[in-house]
């Protein structure tokens, strides 16, 4: 496992993509082939969730990472997140983890009295 966190910007898209290897020389693409993917934040385990992360998986072992704004514009300062595989076997790894940290919008993208 290791750990990335992630910095979104409230009310803006949010978007990472991560490469799996089945080494540490990242010679050898992972195979994702039937795995389930789930990604949540989190205020705390066992916490509510705050939003699923849309995942897209690109065989044999990339992921996609999507926050929407409407996702990123519910986030609060600090939170935390992780990333799941759930295999054929029934073996479920957690495969990344992190905190998130939103940052507040400055500049509103809503037309204020006729102007943007």
């Amino acid at each position: 496992m290791f750990t990335y966190p992630l910095t979104p910007y409230r009310g803006d898209t949010f978007r990472r993509q991560f490469t799996f290897f089945a080494d540490n020389d990242h010679a050898v693409a992972s195979d994702l082939t039937g795995v389930d993917v789930a990604a949540e934040i989190r205020t705390a385990p066992g916490a509510a969730v705050i939003t699923t992360i849309g995942l897209t998986v690109t065989l044999p072992n990339l992921i996609d990472l999507e926050l929407t704004p409407a996702q990123t514009a519910l986030l609060p300062p600090a939170s935390s997140w992780d990333l799941q595989f759930t295999y054929p076997s029934g073996d479920v790894i957690t495969v990344v983890r992190g905190s998130v940290s939103a940052s507040g919008d400055i500049t509103n993208s809503v037309a204020i009295g006729g102007m943007r």
